[in-house]
């Protein structure tokens, strides 16, 4: 099996396109950026004014002045620690696009180091070590890599990647019922959130239900109708079961509610709306044309004309 990273699904008939994920992919999220207080020049106006308010109010002066250094401090490491963090799972990514395993879980494990709160540096070392034990056969990897995905979830319960991720680990391990019920727990604690529905309505099609599928892609755009990744997810499986109509019109919905957010799958979208919209006409043309629409000759004579 292919690391959650790079997942595939299931090859589907050329007529129905797989919507490109929102990838499996390996996350590289810069850290906000903070001025760098470190650097920073501090100088007092007042000095030897003795009718500053520091020279009537030295505690309060100084409170503020400490105070204001120590938030410059925690700013300057926070920033120190986003960026690093960020710079150290670029260089893993590179390194994993180039098949360098082992050098991006060293990557990895610094942006860890560097900023323990980051579940994007758990997903990125979890997906990695998870490829590498599929690669080696390796249990201990495997097991790694299932501990990582449950401590990026401890640090972002909504991790999509980190669902998908576990849920094809706890599936490929032999425990398909974990990874359901991973995706109905996830489901029931948001409510309101589509991508639970998307992942449990992918797995539930990988495993040969795409009824129980698309109950849960409906309740996926009920729950978030501007969610263009469950439009499309909708679309996908509705033309796969053989409903052009309807997948055209989902296919057209995710790319009004999508915009440019769509990336790579708006260009997938259109194209599917102008497939089915030629494949729709087609079938009505030839339906008219077998539909007994040659005029009748009249049975009757006239005089008239």
């Amino acid at each position: 099996m292919p690391s959650p990273a790079l997942q595939q699904t299931a090859p589907v008939p050329p007529a129905t396109p797989e919507v490109q994920p929102e990838p499996p992919r390996l996350r590289l999220v810069v850290g906000d950026a903070f001025p760098d207080a470190s650097t920073a020049e501090y100088s007092d106006p007042d000095a030897g004014n003795p009718y500053s308010i520091g020279a009537r109010r030295p505690y309060m002066t100084w409170s503020c002045l400490i105070t204001s250094m120590i938030v410059g401090i925690m700013l300057a490491t926070l920033s120190g620690c986003h960026w690093a963090s960020a710079s150290q799972n670029s260089q893993g990514a590179a390194m994993y696009n180039q098949g360098q395993y082992t050098g991006a879980m060293e990557q990895f494990r610094k942006a860890i180091a560097s900023n323990p709160a980051d579940p994007d540096s758990y997903y990125n070392l979890a997906a990695t070590t998870h490829h590498l034990g599929n690669q080696r056969q390796d249990p201990n990897l495997i097991r790694q890599s299932e501990s990582l995905y449950n401590q990026c979830l401890d640090h972002d319960p909504n991790h999509v990647d980190a669902h998908r991720g576990l849920a094809v680990l706890l599936v490929d391990s032999g425990r398909p019922d974990r990874a359901f019920t991973l995706m109905k727990n996830w489901a029931a604690q948001n409510p309101t959130l589509a991508e639970p529905r998307i992942e449990l309505a992918r797995l539930y099609e990988e495993h040969g239900e795409p009824q129980v599928a698309l109950k849960y892609l409906e309740d996926a755009v009920q729950s978030d109708a501007n969610n263009p990744r469950a439009w499309l997810a909708l679309a996908r499986l509705r033309e796969h079961e053989g409903d052009p109509v309807q997948a055209l019109q989902n296919y057209q919905h995710a790319l009004q509610v999508g915009g440019g957010s769509l990336g790579p799958n708006a260009t997938m979208a259109t194209e599917r709306v102008a497939a089915l919209s030629r494949q729709i006409n087609s079938a009505r043309d030839a339906q008219l044309n077998a539909g007994g629409t040659q005029m009748a000759t009249p049975e009757f004579g006239s005089t008239r004309y």
